[in-house]
Formats: C-alpha cells, structure tokens, sequence
C-alpha cells in the first residue's frame, strides 16, 4: 500500500481482530502495512519486507464476533528496525522514514510521466474499442502539493504489480522514486505493446 491510499478491510481472523481491538483502545488507531514477500498467504516461509506504511482507521463498524468493517487511508511511510514475535499478530519497532535529501526533482519529468501514462490508458483504452482521456486519469494527481505524494498518487493509477509498486514505496528520495516510477510506466508499456503485437 502506497501513502494516499484508501483501504476498507473486513477483519475476521482473530490474530487481526485482537489487532484492531488494540488500535481502537488508542487515542489515534493506526498499525502498519507491509508486503508480504512469503508466508502463508503467498506460500512458502513468513517473510515480510521492511518499507511499509501506516493506515489510520478513519472509520470502522463492529459487526460482533471479533468482526469489523474498517475504512483506512495510507499515511507515513516507515522502516521495521526489528521484527518482534507475533503476540498474536506480527509486530515490530519502527521508525517513520520521510524522504532522505537528495537531488532536486524536476517537476517537467513528472509531467512527462504524466504524459506518458495519459498515452498507455488511451492506447489500452483504443485496444479495447472505447475512447478514454486520459488526461483525466492522472488529473489531480498533483493537488497535494507534495512531490513526494504527488509521485505516490500517481503510481497508485498505474496497473503495475507489487514489485514495482514496492519500488516506488522503497525509493529513498523523491528523485529516486521519479526513477522508479519512470521505470514501472516503461514496463507496463512495454507489456501493453507486446500483448497488443499478437
């Protein structure tokens, strides 16, 4: 999950209910996101990647049973310094981890990007035999403010899979994760292009 993100989650395993019984006794009810690299739910051993992001509980419903229907947004990004044992669900000490300084961010490569991903939905959209524009897909994209968000809310339009999604959550600096994004746009070109050569 990307900061700016909205995630609704229905919790019904218990190890989670207990989680969200903690974060509701809180003054501000928020736990951690990370990616799954393995475990159970992906197969093979638990392993879980270090870069996640926190989701602040904006709204939730108690449905009895150790069942609830959350409403969360994606906020600060941060980095597990250590993993603690599951007591019941994973825990870990954190710390947030805003963007490092680092080269400026030229703000015409992010509108080329924009341009870009404005010409992959048009083409996906053209393949399918319906006209999009898709100016009107990355509009707004900007309104924070924040390059950082900015470049988040973007990636977040982008149809690209969990690897390069973590790439952009993983980028240090701004002008890395204008990297990152850059790459993840290539990519997905690259797989519409083929996919529509056959």
């Amino acid at each position: 999950m990307l900061p700016g993100e909205q995630l609704p989650l229905r919790i019904f395993e218990p190890r989670y209910s207990a989680l969200v019984q903690t974060c509701l006794a809180a003054d501000h009810p928020v736990f951690g996101v990370v990616l799954i690299a393995a475990g159970r739910e992906v197969g093979g051993g638990d392993a879980r990647s270090d870069i996640g992001a926190l989701a602040h509980i904006t709204d939730h419903t108690d449905m009895g049973m150790g069942r609830y229907r959350l409403n969360c947004v994606m906020r600060e990004r941060f980095r597990v310094l250590e993993w603690q044992p599951d007591n019941p669900y994973p825990q870990a000490a954190i710390e947030l981890w805003p963007d490092e300084p680092g080269a400026a961010v030229d703000v015409a490569a992010i509108r080329d990007i924009e341009d870009r991903m404005a010409t992959l939905f048009e083409r996906i959209a053209a393949a399918r035999g319906v006209e999009v524009n898709g100016r009107d897909i990355v509009r707004g994209a900007d309104e924070s403010g924040d390059i950082g968000l900015w470049l988040y809310a973007l990636a977040v339009r982008l149809p690209i899979g969990q690897a390069d999604r973590y790439a952009v959550l993983a980028a240090p600096t701004a002008a890395e994760r204008v990297t990152a994004l850059s790459e993840a746009v290539d990519t997905v070109t690259a797989m519409v292009e083929f996919q529509l050569s056959d």
